[in-house]
Order: C-alpha cells, then structure tokens, then sequence
C-alpha cells in the first residue's frame, strides 16, 4: 500500500477508519453482512468462563462455527420469514446468525430471559419469541437427525459397536430415562400432577441412544412420578417391539441350537422382555450372572452418559425450570435431543473437548422391576452362558 501524503489525505483516512469502527459496533460493515460474533462476543463471551481447548465462541455455544452454520442454514426459512420483527433494544433488526445465536444462548445456558436479552441486548420478551420460533424450525427441519436407523447397514454398524464395547452380540441400543425438573407454585391446580417420588415436579424423558451416544428415540411429556415401566409401556416404542415391527431384524446363532434376536439394554428399573435386556437381579452374584451384569453395565452406560450431556450442554433442561408451559417443554426437550444429535452428526471437533459426566439424576434412587418374561429369562441365561463360554456349540 502506497504511503498517505498530505494531512488532508490522512484525516480522510482517519475519518473513514472511524466510521468503519462505527459499523462494527453497529453490527454493520461495508458490504452490509458484518462479522456478528466480533459484535456481540465481548458481551457475551464475557459472562462465560472460558472452556478448555476452546475458543470464545465454541465455550458460549458448545459447537464450532461449522455445525452452527449448519443450523442456521437448516432453519433460515422459517425464521426469516418474520425476521424483520425481531430487534435489539437498539432498534437494529436481528440477523439470522444473531437470532440463533440468542436462541442457541438461552438453550444451552439456562439464564433467564431477562439475563439472555440483557446480555445480547434484546428485550426479554424478544428472547422468548426467537427462542420458540427456532424450536419450531429445528423441530420442522432437523428432524431427521433423530431417527431409528433406516437401512440394515446402518444398523449392523450400531450392532458391531456395541459388541466392541464388552462383546454383547446383536444389541441395538441402550435405553434410560432422565427428569426435568420444574419449580411450580402449589396454588397451580395440576401441581400435584407432576410431583415425584422425590417431592420434586418433573417431566420425564426417555431415551434409546446408540454407541455414539446418538438419540434414537426419545419419549417425553409425562410426568415423573411415573415409574420406568409404565413410561416404556406407554410409548410407541414399546408398542412397536411388542408386534413385532421394530427389533426384529436379524438374528444371530450362538450355538447350533440357540441364537439371539435383536435387543436393547436397561437397567433394572426396566421389565425384562426379549428385546429389553435387563441385569440379573441380586448383589451376591457370580460366575457367569457376574460377568454378565459387568459387561451389561459397560453397554448401557452410554445412554447415562448421553442423558448426562444433553444436560450439560443443554442448561435449560438441567436445573429446575421455572414455572414452564408444561405444553411447550416437550418440544424444548425434543430440539435440545435433535441438537445434541447434530453436533454428534457434524462429528464436531467441540466433542473432544467437552465433559463426559456420568450422573444425570443425582438424588433419585434406582428403581426394580418385578416383571419378567419367561422366554426373556431363558434368553438372558444363553446370552450369559454364551458370554461366559458355556454354551456349547
């Protein structure tokens, strides 16, 4: 670049590197698109502790600028179409990339509306009115991020997988389920309705999760008072295993008279059926009940760890929600599962650097199931035997 000559030219050049100043400060520059992170980062990045191995923006919203650009590019359709409503208190129209910003930002934080618009600098009920619209989109547009596999090969890849873990043969998921909790006034009329066998109101959630940690299925919007049985047996989930339309692909031989059919794993909260895998029952175990229940373990522990994160990340649905529309929270939970699965899906560099919790129900007991199906029992016993290197060919 040439040198400036004259004390005119220069205060030309000053004047224009003010108002270029100016435009980012506004959120604005020449070609009118703006570096929106640059904007808002002091203030926002600002509340936030930095993460490790993570830059600013990948520690407010636990993703890289890539998968974010995915889900601006799954929902700018439908959130642009009223964008023009939605304003800083300043009066600047929201971008799309600050829309989701300020959606993702109240999912993942847990901060009040108030707390989220006055960092971004939006009115509290502009917080809301975003967040619900990309719930809307992400529910319309990333939906199939959260399916049952669709093809065979995708399934055997699950399967090989899981047998990868602790050797268990044809299992196709792990399931457990996790609660929501609420703060709701006791002058509500169905307060009463959503109180646990912890004195805490919640809503429960479901989940069968591949290896990857991946949902794969989910059921919420019941409350946490119901058991884990009574939650499975009122999904379509449970319905579509018991005709015999989901978990009934391959089999495998585990000796010339014995095989398999495909299964999931959960604990012992769980009834026993011939496609739900459950631990033997008893503390003083051993031999091949023993080792069974260890390597059961190691396999369903992805669906606590996976519980676990979606928490973690996904602060709004950690702590206790307060006072929430008990119609609407499905859907919240529902696009924080479809989230957790797009940053899985991106394999997203951010997941090596964020926590692995083990705990996603701290305080609640474990819950026994007395129910046991005859031909699951006798199932389980060849599964162990077969593990163990009893079951004779």
């Amino acid at each position: 670049m040439a040198p400036v000559r004259g004390s005119k030219k220069k205060r030309k050049v000053e004047k224009k590197g003010e108002q270029q100043q100016e435009g980012v400060a506004s959120g604005a520059s020449e070609d009118g698109s703006a570096d929106w992170w640059a904007v808002l980062s002091k203030r926002v990045a600002g509340n936030v502790s930095p993460s490790k191995g993570m830059d600013s923006f990948q520690s407010v919203f636990k993703m890289s600028r890539r998968t974010f650009e995915y889900i601006c590019s799954l929902v700018k359709e439908h959130m642009m179409v009223k964008s023009a409503n939605y304003v800083f208190t300043s009066g600047k129209p929201m971008s799309l990339h600050e829309q989701v910003a300020l959606a993702l930002r109240r999912l993942c934080s847990g901060n009040s509306l108030i707390a989220v618009g006055d960092s971004f600098g939006a009115h509290h009920s502009t917080v809301s009115q975003v967040t619900w619209r990309f719930v809307e989109a992400i529910e319309e547009k990333g939906i199939h991020h959260l399916c049952w596999p669709s093809s065979e090969q995708e399934l055997s890849r699950i399967k090989s997988k899981f047998e990868q873990i602790r050797g268990l043969p044809n299992c196709c998921g792990a399931i457990d389920t996790t609660h929501i909790t609420m703060m709701l006034s006791s002058s509500e009329q169905t307060a009463d309705v959503w109180l646990d066998k912890m004195e805490n109101h919640s809503m429960i959630l479901q989940a069968v999760v591949d290896p990857d940690m991946k949902f794969r299925d989910i059921v919420t919007g019941l409350p946490g008072k119901m058991g884990k049985a009574s939650v499975l047996q009122s999904s379509t989930f449970f319905k579509l295993c018991q005709k015999g339309e989901r978990l009934n692909g391959k089999t495998i031989k585990l000796s010339a008279e014995t095989k398999v059919e495909e299964y999931i794993v959960g604990d012992s909260g769980f009834p026993l059926y011939p496609w739900l895998m459950t631990p033997y029952p008893g503390k003083e175990l051993s031999g091949p009940k023993a080792e069974f229940n260890k390597m059961h373990f190691a396999t369903r522990i992805v669906a606590q760890r996976a519980l676990a994160r979606l928490k973690d990340v996904w602060k709004m649905i950690q702590g206790n929600m307060w006072r929430p529309d008990k119609h609407k929270l499905p859907r919240f939970i529902l696009v924080c599962c479809i989230l957790h699965n797009i940053i899985i899906d991106m394999e997203d560099e951010v997941l090596d650097e964020l926590p692995l919790p083990h705990h996603h129900d701290p305080g609640y007991r474990q819950e026994v199931s007395q129910s046991v199906d005859k031909a699951a029992s006798i199932a389980r016993d060849n599964l162990s035997r077969y593990l163990s290197g009893k079951l004779h060919s």
